[in-house]
């Protein structure tokens, strides 16, 4: 079974971010997703889809998105049921998020890192941290932009002949 979910959109509101009894972070928010057609009015249409996300993860994401905030995220679907104070059975079915994405620059969001993932990575010219770098820190690889003088392919325009013979499949 295959139960993979992958959105990208904007944030309805901030996350809302709460602690179990046992103190695990839990995020919920609204994800405004865009349709690939419009309606008869020739306006776009957005689904707005319900999504939590756990643990640190969760306190990350909301340290760095606010309402607007363009994502994306990957999780899976999952629907739940609980009976309410008048006794009913309700529904609900969102997206656990277990990865995501934030897709644009500081700038533009408000001082969120561009590109940046839950794992981490970043854009290289870029300090994760938001805080600008001073006189006494080292620059890596000595000012330079790219230093490439490890890498045999980078920059020599020769193009790379390689036989069927040579492929493992």
């Amino acid at each position: 079974m295959i139960n993979t979910v992958v959105l990208t959109g904007r944030l309805t509101r901030d996350v809302d971010l709460r602690y179990t009894q046992n103190g695990a972070a839990v995020g919920t928010f609204t994800l405004a997703v865009d349709r690939r057609f419009t309606n008869s009015n020739g306006d776009r249409e957005a689904d707005f889809v319900n999504c939590v996300i756990w643990r640190k993860s969760a306190e990350n994401f909301a340290n760095f998105v606010h309402k607007g905030s363009l994502v994306g995220i990957e999780g899976r679907i999952q629907t739940r049921n609980y009976e309410n104070k008048q006794g009913q059975r309700v529904y609900v079915t969102e997206v656990v998020v277990e990865n995501f994405t934030l897709l644009e620059p500081r700038s533009q969001n408000g001082g969120n890192g561009q590109g940046q993932s839950s794992n981490g990575n970043h854009a290289p010219s870029e300090n994760p941290f938001g805080t600008p770098k001073t006189s006494g820190q080292s620059t890596p690889n000595n000012g330079k932009k790219n230093d490439n003088s490890n890498d045999p392919f980078a920059n020599s325009g020769d193009q790379i002949d390689i036989s069927d013979d040579d492929l493992p499949f």
